[in-house]
């Protein structure tokens, strides 16, 4: 009888720890995905560069520029230039507008995406204004520059031989706002 209880005691601690295991892998699994993406240019995550490379290579990539702002947001968005052509390795610059069109300070911060994502791991952000507050007031323009380059370490992956266009994405959304929670968790920031 004392045999049988102490197994049941060993079973009954184990299903716990499982259990514990468990809940405790479900809190770290947006925190662990986010680092995934980041590390992998999963789920189209650009990464976050320093210099641009030294060499640049005769390879043109088509880059266009998307912009949006969400419903909650009463501002005006888009990129100053829509397309450029850009060599694998070349350091570009890129400037968005944004205007208030209310007549209240406003505050906003915008969240990115690359497409196809299998290019986001090439994709490298030198300066970028995404996930910091940017405020306008009332009636305000400002210029949002984006510097990147394409790593040429995509010339040595086969499966980056068909990309010739890739599309850079940029929404903002009211800052402190549950659309920008939900926007940041979907694209794995």
């Amino acid at each position: 009888m004392n045999n049988l209880k102490n197994k049941n005691n060993k079973s009954a601690a184990f299903i716990a720890a499982i259990v514990l295991g468990m809940i405790a892998l479900s809190f770290a699994s947006v925190p662990l995905y986010r680092v995934f993406c980041r590390v992998t240019g999963f789920d189209g995550t650009v990464q976050v560069g320093g210099k641009a490379p030294d060499k640049i290579d005769k390879r043109q990539v088509t880059i266009s520029f998307d912009a949006r702002v969400d419903s909650g947001l009463p501002w005006e968005f888009r990129p100053e230039t829509r397309k450029m052509d850009v060599h694998v390795g070349q350091q570009a610059l890129v400037s968005f507008m944004g205007t208030n069109l209310s007549a209240n300070d406003t505050i906003g911060t915008a969240v990115y995406n690359v497409v196809p994502e299998k290019a986001g791991i090439y994709f490298h952000k030198t300066q970028c204004f995404c996930f910091a507050k940017q405020e306008l007031g009332p009636g305000k323009t400002a210029h949002f520059p984006v510097m990147f380059y394409l790593d040429p370490a995509m010339l040595a992956d086969r499966e980056m031989d068909d990309v010739t266009d890739i599309t850079l994405s940029y929404t903002f959304f009211p800052t402190d706002s549950k659309a920008l929670d939900r926007a940041i968790e979907n694209y794995g920031q």
